[in-house]
């Protein structure tokens, strides 16, 4: 039997309808499991219904993470906030971790999970940590704009076997102060944090890369979907 994924929907406000980038349900699928997007629900005992179902789950990019959530407001202007979103989310992370089933963060993912836990995040890079690194690059996203450290011991490393990794970026929000419980597995140059990960659970790492938009053409993003699956089984 395949595992069973769930993967958290992106929404679009102009249209006021759920869509999906398939790299999100390529990659989970060429790793060996099966997607299935969530609804964006308020109801409770729906969603953990759902992910009873569920074998792991994906947090997906998207909209930027309300700081409502760890106790600033949003800057006015730059923050665009999906707050159905994140109340759905948190009830689905919250399930994952009780349960102790796989996660897996992408770009919002990894801001979401670390602030829900308990961290902070920049609200926009542009004007709190102006630096030379390239976090918001132009199409195509699957080429490199950067790279990251690999911290050596983390399971990234292990999974990947380099402390080197040249990464796609398309970002203006990004992890600030770490949230307790969680520990770093990648930097950038600018000291940016690029991945985290639990050590007391099964598998909840997140990145703040695209890996769904380069798994056709880079071994080591499909490797970090390849990890996510062997999670589950």
């Amino acid at each position: 039997m395949k595992p069973i994924v769930g993967v958290m929907p992106l929404w679009d406000d102009r249209k006021e309808s759920l869509w999906m980038l398939p790299g999100y349900m390529d990659g989970i699928s060429r790793a060996g499991g099966i997607p299935v997007v969530f609804p964006l629900s308020a109801d409770e005992r729906d969603l953990e219904q759902l992910a009873g179902v569920c074998d792991g789950f994906l947090f997906t990019g998207g909209h930027d993470v309300s700081p409502k959530i760890y106790g600033e407001e949003p800057m006015e202007g730059v923050v665009d906030i999906c707050e159905k979103r994140d109340a759905m989310e948190t009830v689905v992370l919250r399930s994952a971790m009780n349960a102790d089933k796989p996660v897996l963060g992408i770009c919002r993912g990894i801001q979401f999970i670390n602030a829900v836990l308990g961290g902070t995040l920049y609200q926009n890079l542009p004007t709190q940590k102006p630096a030379a690194v390239n976090h918001c690059q132009n199409p195509p996203y699957d080429l490199p704009a950067h790279h990251v450290a690999v911290v050596k011991d983390s399971p990234l490393y292990e999974c990947l076997k380099t402390d080197r990794l040249p990464v796609n970026s398309y970002h203006h929000q990004a992890v600030k102060e770490v949230a307790p419980g969680l520990a770093v597995m990648a930097v950038a140059p600018d000291g940016i944090v690029e991945a985290l990960y639990k050590p007391d659970r099964r598998f909840l790492w997140a990145v703040q890369w695209h890996p769904e938009f380069s798994f056709r053409t880079d071994a080591n993003s499909r490797k970090i979907f390849e990890a996510f699956a062997a999670a589950m089984k």
